[in-house]
């Protein structure tokens, strides 16, 4: 600022003359605010130069290190400076401000102080410190910043958390699986390099506080290009992630929300950078800190609640169908538009509604949605039944519903599928035409070039109509024709939908109703077994699995590969292995519905993990084969307790893990209760359940 706005105005007209069309320029100055005026500010306006302000909170606390020589406060000018930069004219180059932490301060007022000015953002700086010039610690704590930063974020979440802040907001990104939001914190890459007056090209300016030269490079914006910088070894080394950090850090839980802290405080000599912060148990007590205040308000409910998984899994279904209809725009045709509009009059009834909802759960509508947009998002043309399967949703909701509304469907080769309802034959083989579909009574109506043809509420196989069957309690003979409109019973039998061939075996044809019957003997003996072995997790893969497609072949059960509730099975094998295939196809199904909706780890590969139950010679594997092996297992030992060895040490790596999120280690303590039977658990140091004892024996 001292250089005075007519510098200030050559510099700005030399970046943005110089890096017109080639880069993107994002101008930002930081200043103590004491120089700040309507004529800087009018300059700053003009180039769109953003501006963040330091202030350290109240007179109190600003006063401490941000005097005069002479001793006068300069509290009232930053101040000045502040409401300033709030008036509307420049409201929109506000960036906030930053307060560097002194633990003499009271955090309560040094919060309450920025606040009350409103800023966009406020953040907190850790004071530059090393091992070999550490920072104060007045009263010896070795948590001394942590424990003031958390009474400043008790007290952030007490004023309902009126402006962001940065420090406390990447924290919370990190537990929950996301991105670091500063340099401060986390493992994502640095990217500055310094330019300094004398053309100089250095490390980030914080590195001079380490000791004398440490920012430096040797090189120069007269001789050498960025890419040489970006080659420097020291660039290089906080570009490296997790590679990047000492071996302690590597091996600390907390890792990635801490990123080993700011490169620069973790200098000691000898050994330079290759330690942890010096801040080291500050940044663990903060982030577990957090963590502790905040997990039940983050934690998602889909984790512990079978019915909350399946309405974030409703509501992905649905912002995939709105992704696909922005994402044609216009590009499906009359066909499509028709039929978006029809949703739009089902959905403005409320049975419409529920029956639209009914529909959209059935997991092919999902194999749908992904493979044509990704048909989309690829450019590829989108065209015939992959559009017209809209319609066809839209009809079967009309008909669930019992609304009288005509839904033009396209039937191809004589063939018309509704959803979740059942195939019918509604022209010539190889021919192509449009039929109306109305719900009418007890029933709905087809009507098409040829004329009408009548389906009635629980009609069976016939010439012109093959129903979706279901699965009924009653063991043999108990697969049976859907009852037409209204609600689709679990588990259905689904041999007729074209989305069904998503799974590692193809799909079956459609089964003949003795070979349906036979099918299902078997099933419903698998199903009897779990009901008596597992009756809490048989109950909820009731409410779960509804619909199960028979397979050519194959493992016994696979699950597909979109759509949350469909397992695929193949004929053969007796009861209990079926019983365990199904109970193995269920709970992969499970976590790969949770992992579609919350975020249960981050950063999977960057460690490795070994499997307790598998031979060394096997090798480490990611965490996600660890969390994916360990949650299965941990289903599967409930009904054959062989499959509890090694699970309680797996549990425990699970929880040490840095991968692990706030949603992961709620999923930890539901496997801990499963295997527990109770609401404690073992955990690393407790005593052995029953159920642990026998595994291990």
């Amino acid at each position: 600022m001292l250089a005075g706005p007519a510098r200030l105005r050559r510099v700005c007209e030399e970046f943005t003359s110089a890096l017109a069309g080639i880069a993107e320029l994002d101008l930002r100055i930081h200043t103590n605010g004491l120089q700040l005026s309507p004529r800087y500010l009018d300059l700053f306006d003009e180039f769109d130069v953003k501006v963040g302000i330091s202030l350290d909170g109240d007179r109190a606390a600003n006063d401490r290190h941000r005097r005069y020589a002479d001793g006068r406060s300069s509290h009232p000018l930053v101040l000045k400076a502040v409401e300033l930069l709030r008036q509307d004219r420049y409201r929109h180059l506000d960036l906030g401000l930053l307060c560097t932490i002194d633990i003499a301060n009271d955090p309560v007022a040094v919060l309450d102080a920025l606040t009350g000015l409103e800023p966009p953002l406020i953040d907190f700086l850790l004071p530059h410190a090393t091992w070999d010039e550490p920072p104060p610690r007045p009263d010896g704590s070795p948590t001394a910043y942590a424990e003031w930063l958390l009474t400043v974020f008790d007290r952030w979440q007490e004023q309902g958390r009126p402006v962001p802040v940065r420090l406390f907001s990447s924290v919370l990104s990190t537990l929950s699986g996301g991105p670091s939001l500063t340099e401060s914190l986390g493992l994502a890459p640095t990217d500055l390099v310094v330019v300094e007056t004398d053309g100089q090209l250095e490390q980030v300016d914080s590195l001079k506080s380490a000791y004398e030269g440490a920012a430096a490079t040797g090189f120069d914006v007269f001789t050498h290009s960025f890419d040489e910088v970006a080659a420097h070894p020291g660039v290089r080394a906080r570009q490296l992630g997790l590679a990047g950090v000492s071996e302690t850090c590597r091996r600390c839980p907390v890792v990635r929300s801490c990123g080993g802290g700011l490169y620069t405080h973790r200098y000691r000599s000898p050994g330079g950078f290759d330690h942890p912060s010096v801040y080291c148990a500050d940044l663990a007590a903060l982030i577990r800190g957090i963590e502790d205040r905040t997990a039940a308000a983050t934690e998602s409910p889909a984790v512990r609640d079978p019915d909350e998984l399946l309405a974030a899994q409703q509501d992905l279904t649905r912002t995939l169908l709105a992704a696909l209809h922005d994402g044609l725009d216009g590009r499906g045709g009359e066909a499509w538009e028709t039929a978006w509009a029809l949703a739009a009059e089902v959905e403005s009834d409320p049975a419409g509604q529920a029956a639209l909802d009914l529909v959209l759960a059935h997991p092919y509508t999902r194999t749908w949605l992904v493979d044509v947009l990704a048909a989309v998002r690829a450019g590829r043309p989108v065209e015939g039944p992959p559009v017209e399967r809209l319609a066809a949703t839209v009809a079967a909701a009309a008909v669930h519903a019992g609304l009288g509304l005509a839904v033009p469907v396209v039937h191809r080769d004589g063939r018309l599928f509704l959803p979740t309802l059942g195939e019918v034959r509604a022209g010539e083989a190889g021919g192509t035409g449009t039929a109306l579909v109305r719900a009418e009574g007890e029933g709905f109506t087809v009507h098409t070039e040829g004329g009408a043809l009548r389906i009635a509420r629980g009609e069976g196989e016939g010439p012109y109509w093959s129903p979706v069957r279901r699965l009924a309690a009653g063991g043999p003979g108990a697969v049976r024709a859907t009852d037409g409109p209204g609600p689709v019973p679990t588990p259905v039998l689904d041999d007729l939908d074209p989305y069904r061939a998503c799974f590692d075996t193809p799909a079956a044809q459609r089964l003949s109703p003795s070979a349906a019957d036979a099918w299902s003997v078997s099933l419903a003996a698998a199903w009897e077994l779990l009901a008596e072995t597992v009756p809490e997790q048989a109950a909820e893969a009731a409410a779960v699995l509804t619909t199960l497609t028979p397979l050519a072949g194959g493992a016994p059960v696979q699950e597909g590969r979109h759509g949350y509730g469909a397992l695929g099975i193949a004929a053969g094998g007796d009861a209990h292995t079926l019983a365990t295939a199904l109970l193995r196809g269920f709970r992969r199904t499970k976590l790969r519905a949770l992992a579609e909706v919350t975020d249960l780890y981050a950063s999977d590969g960057s460690w490795d993990h070994r499997m307790p139950w598998r031979e060394e010679r096997e090798g480490p594997v990611p965490f996600s084969r660890l969390l994916s092996e360990t949650y299965e297992r941990v289903g599967l030992g409930l009904f054959a307790p062989r499959f509890l060895a090694g699970v309680p040490q797996a549990l425990d790596m699970i929880e040490e893990a840095a991968e692990t999120t706030v949603d992961g280690k709620q999923l930890l303590a539901v496997m801990r209760k499963e295997i527990n039977g109770t609401h404690g658990t073992s955990g690393r140091n407790g005593c052995k359940t029953d159920v642990e004892r026998a595994a291990m024996r």
